[in-house]
Formats: C-alpha cells, structure tokens, sequence
C-alpha cells in the first residue's frame, strides 16, 4: 500500500544558512499562504518512526515509512502485540486499509525514553481506504474500536497562532517535556490543485534561529 505523503513545512528554509533555518512569512506553498487566516486544527507531532499497517481484505503486513524501511525487531514484536488479522477481519472485513502512526518510545530517536522510558507504541495519525483519507471522527472512531492511541488535537486557530504556539514552545501530551512540534490541517480538509492534501507541520528546533522575510 501506498507510503505516506510528504508533509511540507510551512515556511521554505535558507538556503545562506545550509538550510538549517525557515524564513517566517516566505510560505513553503502558495495555498499556505492563501488560507493564512483560515482555521485550521493542529495535532502534535511525535518524534518516532513512521508506521504503516496494511490489511489488504485477508492478511495483515507491517511496514515503515517505505518499503524497504526496516522496523526495530523490539518495535515490530509489539506490532504484533498491538494488531491481530481477526480485528481487521471483524472490522473492515474484505475491505484494504491502511493505518499510519507513529512507532515510538525507548530507543526511538534522541528523546524517544521520554515518552516511554522503558517500552515502545503505535499512536496512530491517519488512515485510508483506497483513495479517501478519513475524517477526524472516523479515525477516531477506528482507534477506539483497535484501543489505539491517537495523536491529540492540542488546538486550533490561522496560522499565525500555529507559528505563535510551536516557537514558544508546549509540553508534550506525553509528559512534561517538550513536545517535537506540530502537523496542523485546514478544519475542512482541502486539497491542492494537483490533488495533493493541504497540510503541515512545524518543529519547535526550526525556531532556535529564524530568519524574517
């Protein structure tokens, strides 16, 4: 099944500064820019592996952001914990889907022990069948029926209070310690003239020195 799209940071990066820093107000996409002011609903993003979970009507498969991405053995034996064929079976029946979250935890990137000291999870962020990306509620609706975690809403607003909360910084749902940053949609979902999905992200680290258009 399909990896999961590129998600484009708001601001394009400099290239004077090896492209280490965002250039606030230089909009890495025109329809950013164009719906600015515009509500848009902001989950917090976790600093984990990507994860894809792929039932194809019969069987179940585990897989990484790209095919050929390896899963952590200790990762993919609580995969196997979490998800079984008969939930997929009993739930969507012959019907392909595919989850896509985040592997996180102890031994997850640099501050993976912060969010598990001692273990690794899945929380999961999106999902889709076929061509169609699922609201909210639905995704919501398939973490509790799977008793998964989802990535928490941690506000709304333009995108300006985006920018705002995410170089200020916020603790992580998690705990308290810095949470890595933010993907934020448009509350009505949108998408592009080339069909692709409106929708961004910011890091707080991109905030430690920013340059002003």
């Amino acid at each position: 099944m399909i990896k999961y799209h590129e998600i484009k940071t708001l601001f394009n990066r400099n290239p004077e500064t090896n492209y280490k820093t965002l250039i606030e107000g230089d909009f890495a996409l025109p329809e950013f820019e164009y719906l600015q002011d515009n509500e848009w609903t902001f989950t917090e993003k976790v600093d984990g592996t990507n994860i894809r979970i792929m039932w194809d009507g019969e069987a179940l498969k585990f897989g990484g952001k790209t095919d050929n991405a390896q899963i952590p053995v200790f990762l993919y034996d609580r995969l196997n914990e979490i998800f079984t064929g008969d939930q997929f079976q009993e739930l969507f029946e012959d019907t392909p889907v595919c989850l896509y979250g985040e592997g996180y935890g102890a031994k997850i990137q640099k501050g993976g022990g912060n969010y598990i000291s001692g273990g690794v999870d899945f929380v999961l962020f999106d999902v889709s069948i076929g061509d169609w990306w699922l609201q909210r509620k639905a995704v919501e609706d398939i973490a509790n029926n799977l008793a998964l975690r989802i990535v928490p809403i941690c506000g709304k607003g333009n995108l300006h209070e985006l920018v705002n909360k995410v170089a200020l910084g916020f603790d992580s749902a998690w705990g308290n310690f810095q949470a890595e940053g933010i993907v934020a949609r448009p509350s009505t979902e949108l998408k592009a003239r080339s069909g692709s999905r409106i929708i961004t992200k910011l890091k707080h680290k991109d905030f430690a020195e920013v340059d002003k258009k």
